[in-house]
């Protein structure tokens, strides 16, 4: 009787277990809502950025001439000068006796040049009336050659110590920015060679170089490219700048490789009308790497990593999220492009990428890839028609893979 009773309770117990589960049966879980957008499709062209270094097209060390004690200095520290302009006076007084002697030699040359002379004819004479020696005649004629001789190391020595009069003032041998005076007026320098004394230097500052290295791969595309359309656009900004709004051409390409580092150094002429930029700034640039071509662009936030692969999530019509492998580009107005992977009707997804998985079933809102009007200035943002939400970020145009080397595809 107890073993019955105890069954009968059991049997109660586990129907009303089995009740209470069926009544609390959790809900089915709803799908993920995600916003996709198909690849925005335009013509871009791919520019290759680098990091380098403004240089002077001419830089000059100031150097006189001639020795000497500084009598004055006539320009002022960070002036612009103009070629010929006066920078610096020596004593000029030195070389003004110099050159009052070399006069006086001169005269004493010509006055011996004027007695040769009248001993040949006189000679010549007696010798048609066989009053002197043929010997005699010689020697006077001898005489006059080394007269002329000498006059004309007179005149060179006269010239010699004119110029070093006229190189105790010391001109601008170039026109550009002046740096400070090195020497103050009352010192004694050294001139005349290549150990003399800096007193100051210029650096041209119109138009002004702009230097940097890329790899092999990018010489030999500029190369080519230069062959069939000329020199190579050059956009330039300055590291507290936003926008490349510096423009040059790319004008020089160094004429071997480096073995060490694989680059070459290259350099672009920008023009710098109001001198603003300097010798020895740093800048980015970008150079246009190829003629325009179609490609797709999707935010570079909607590509994600599988392992090795760059991947995109692709919405399907039944829902479904796959991931397409696929190969990426530069980023082009704040966009990246894809090189191959994905079709211009696929819908990917561009916001709530946290929310899937591959596989899974999604609630898939439409929007829009919009680039930005501006690269570097304003933000890009993804913006869909219903009130989805948006994606903004601000990006550069071509990612540069090292500071002095060109970027690599990704």
């Amino acid at each position: 009787m107890r073993k019955q009773m105890t069954l009968a309770v059991a049997v109660m117990m586990t129907g009303a277990l089995y009740g209470c589960s069926r009544g609390e049966e959790a809900p089915a879980p709803q799908a993920a809502p995600v916003t996709v957008a198909n690849p925005l499709a335009r013509q871009v062209v791919d520019q290759d950025e680098f990091t380098g270094r403004f240089e002077a097209v001419q830089t000059v060390d100031v150097k006189a001439r001639v020795g000497g004690y500084i009598q004055s200095v006539h320009f002022k520290d960070g002036d612009f000068v103009r070629r010929g302009q006066l920078l610096f006076t020596l004593d000029p007084r030195p070389a003004q006796a110099a050159v009052s002697s070399a006069r006086a030699q001169l005269s004493q040359a010509q006055a011996q040049l004027t007695l040769a002379q009248a001993n040949l004819t006189r000679s010549e004479g007696l010798l048609a009336a066989q009053a002197v020696s043929q010997a005699e005649v010689d020697a006077n004629r001898g005489a006059l050659e080394g007269a002329r001789a000498n006059v004309a190391a007179a005149n060179a020595a006269l010239r010699t110590a004119q110029l070093n009069l006229e190189f105790t003032r010391v001109t601008a041998p170039a026109s550009g920015r002046v740096s400070d005076r090195r020497v103050d007026a009352g010192n004694l320098v050294a001139g005349g060679s290549s150990a003399a004394d800096v007193l100051t230097t210029i650096v041209s500052s119109s138009p002004i170089y702009f230097v940097f290295e890329g790899s092999e791969a990018l010489l030999l595309k500029y190369q080519r490219q230069a062959r069939t359309s000329g020199a190579a656009p050059v956009s330039i900004r300055l590291q507290d700048e936003a926008a490349f709004n510096r423009s040059g051409t790319l004008d020089f390409t160094d004429n071997a490789i480096d073995a060490s580092s694989g680059t070459v150094r290259l350099r672009a002429v920008v023009p710098n009308a109001d001198g603003f930029l300097k010798p020895g700034m740093f800048g980015q640039a970008r150079v246009a790497g190829a003629a325009a071509y179609d490609a797709l662009l999707v935010p570079d936030a909607a590509i994600g990593t599988d392992a090795a692969r760059r991947v995109v999530q692709v919405v399907a019509a039944d829902g479904s999220v796959t991931a397409k492998a696929v190969q990426l580009g530069p980023l082009v107005d704040g966009l990246r492009v894809i090189r191959s992977g994905i079709t211009a009707q696929d819908r990917v997804v561009i916001n709530g990428l946290q929310r899937i998985q591959p596989g899974m079933k999604v609630q898939a809102q439409n929007g829009t890839i919009t680039p930005q009007a501006r690269e570097d200035q304003t933000p890009v943002t993804y913006a869909p028609p219903a009130a989805t939400g948006t994606i903004s970020g601000t990006v550069s145009a071509a990612p540069a893979a090292a500071p002095a080397a060109a970027p690599a595809a990704r």
